[in-house]
């Protein structure tokens, strides 16, 4: 596939699970890559890997997740704040179908990652409910950039690794900024709900890219987690949110195996070379 003046390359896998290795990114990016290339991985497939996940049935609601859940998300964002704010029509009309389940989900981000985080009304933090088990969640990958050393050290050529999330970066008065707890040097981040509503109020520049291997100007970062992720979106397999899975596996959000992830291929990464 071209993209510009990019040639972008696939590279396709199964179901990433719970301490599995990344040699199945690996072995392929070895023998595909180029000197000058960008590799650019999905955090979830890394996440998962790392064992990076959270059971949210086993969190009982507080009252303030409940609150959070059902008249700060559902129907504050949903009928007010949201259309206030011009957010996307779809991510509207999520919140005004936001399941129970959301409770537990809230709990979670509060216990984790704090009331900052948690008054983001969807997508706080990072955590994906999309590529994970049952009902499990999968938050950040722990050190990104760390992982992205290691990675390319294991490819062993002059390329380029980087760790994207979909969350977007903002940017105002030639600043940039991201509501995720993460990003690479040049983004400001940790921002939570604060950085969320700010960035309605500024420009979208793209997906967050996380952790890089080499030391890169937030515009060039920027330009290629775009390139990657208009792959991303151009997939069928694509489960962005949690709505959209049933869709792609014919199962509800809760019902989902391991079995069902596997059965699918899976994208997560994305090898981008100039032309």
């Amino acid at each position: 596939m071209i993209n510009g003046d990019y040639i972008l390359i696939p590279i396709e896998t199964g179901y990433i699970k719970p301490n599995d290795t990344l040699d199945c990114i690996i072995k392929p990016a070895k023998e595909l890559m180029q000197d000058g290339d960008y590799l650019v991985i999905a955090e979830t497939p890394i996440s998962v890997s790392q064992n990076r996940l959270v059971d949210e049935s086993k969190y009982t609601p507080s009252i303030t997740a409940r609150f959070l859940a059902t008249v700060w998300s559902r129907y504050l964002w949903g009928y007010v704040f949201g259309p206030l704010l011009k957010i996307k029509k779809r991510t509207i009309k999520n919140l005004r179908k936001l399941p129970k389940e959301t409770e537990a989900h809230k709990e979670v981000v509060l216990q984790l990652y704090g009331l900052k985080h948690a008054l983001k009304p969807a997508s706080e933090a990072g955590i994906d409910l999309s590529n994970a088990p049952g009902t499990f969640v999968s938050l950040l990958p722990e050190n990104p950039e760390k992982v992205a050393v290691e990675l390319k050290n294991e490819i062993d050529k002059e390329v380029c690794v980087m760790i994207i999330d979909t969350d977007a970066t903002y940017m105002k008065n030639e600043k940039y900024f991201t509501g995720l707890p993460i990003a690479i040097d040049g983004i400001d981040a940790d921002n939570g709900f604060f950085g969320y509503v700010k960035g309605q109020l500024s420009k979208n520049m793209g997906p967050t890219p996380l952790g890089c291997s080499e030391k890169i100007d937030v515009e060039t970062a920027l330009k290629i987690a775009n390139i990657a992720e208009d792959y991303q979106k151009s997939l069928s397999t694509e489960m962005k949110t949690i709505h959209s899975v049933k869709s792609v596996l014919g199962s509800e959000i809760n019902a989902i195996t391991i079995e069902d992830l596997d059965s699918i291929i899976h994208t997560p990464a994305v090898i981008i070379r100039k032309i």
